[in-house]
């Protein structure tokens, strides 16, 4: 299991919602510049789905980043199960003004632990970035 961590100048209530709400997933889930996502369908249920497209800006290559949700602890925590059988969970450890994001996930095996960790912090680095450039007003939908 890999473990990235980072804390966010938010509340929690508005950490979370920014990280399961679609309009918001498609300005920050992506790992570089030259990435984006078009587009985020999410169930935050136990058993609902979800399905995040990434793709590189010049239309090279793309991907849908999809699994079922396993565990939705409101404002707690999250687990899932990805298309390929990984287990994921997100914690959301709120103090005052601050929320930690802990996230952990099983590695695949076609890239080295390394090079995820890195994919996968640079997502939640935008994410951080995104809320905290954000009001909380324009967070809330």
């Amino acid at each position: 299991m890999i473990s990235i961590r980072e804390t966010i100048n938010a509340k929690k209530s508005v950490v979370w919602d920014a990280w399961i709400t679609p309009q918001h997933i498609v300005n920050w889930y992506f790992a570089s510049e030259d990435w984006c996502c078009p587009s985020a369908n999410v169930e935050c249920k136990i058993g609902g789905s979800f399905s995040i497209r990434m793709e590189a800006k010049d239309n090279s290559f793309g991907f849908d980043f999809y699994g079922q949700f396993t565990a939705v602890n409101f404002h707690k925590s999250l687990g899932y199960t990805l298309g390929d059988g990984r287990k994921v969970s997100v914690e959301f450890e709120g103090l005052n003004d601050q929320t930690t994001i802990v996230w952990h996930f099983e590695p695949e095996t076609q890239n080295p632990e390394s090079l995820q960790r890195q994919g996968w912090q640079a997502i939640l680095t935008h994410f951080k970035q995104y809320v905290e450039r954000s009001t909380v007003e324009s967070l809330v939908i």
